[in-house]
């Protein structure tokens, strides 16, 4: 039983931290990075393509992303689908190439990112807490069913606990460095 519970909880909360890594990924700091285009969609012949599927991405500069497309008649599908995600940064093409700067990032824009990690953040907690809830539950039934006892139920309930504490702590050391980067000019 504790094996099985503490598999769950572990596959839930790992995928929970996956995904806060993904997200956080894409906050903008003051450096480009392609993980910013992850999630947009071209229109490649009628059909939703990945951006990385149409086109060589690269960063020729810290502050600077460049996207050489497979077919140059995507050109234009590319830099619309950019403008279209509204992540506020704005496509120039060159007839070849399309390249998006990135501008630094005020005080203000700095702050106001670091409160979408904070949020990004706490959601990854509620989430990681409701996982140790349905495990909790599990074991409250199991113990009410009388198929562990009471101590049983205890000390699975105290283990349940420690490995969200370990789970929480790990969402705060991710956050905190994603603040640090973020605040680094």
């Amino acid at each position: 039983m504790l094996n099985e519970i503490k598999k769950a909880l572990e596959e839930h909360m790992k995928k929970t931290l996956g995904s806060l890594t993904n997200q956080l990924s894409k906050v903008r700091t003051g450096r480009a990075s392609a993980n910013v285009l992850d999630g947009i969609m071209v229109d490649y012949y009628g059909t939703p393509t990945p951006m990385k599927q149409v086109g060589q991405i690269s960063t020729p500069e810290a502050r600077m992303l460049q996207i050489q497309p497979f077919d140059k008649s995507l050109i234009g599908a590319i830099e619309k689908s950019i403008l279209a995600a509204n992540i506020g940064i704005t496509p120039a093409n060159d007839g070849n190439f399309i390249r998006i700067s990135f501008p630094a990032l005020t005080e203000d824009k700095r702050k106001l990112l670091v409160k979408d990690v904070k949020k990004l953040g706490e959601d990854a907690k509620v989430a990681i807490r409701n996982v140790r809830r349905d495990q909790n539950d599990k074991v409250k039934k199991s113990e009410k069913d009388k198929v562990i006892s009471e101590d049983e139920s205890k000390k699975l309930q105290e283990e349940v606990q420690k490995i969200t504490d370990n789970f929480i702590k790990e969402v705060d050391k991710l956050v905190e460095a994603k603040e640090k980067e973020v605040m680094t000019v």
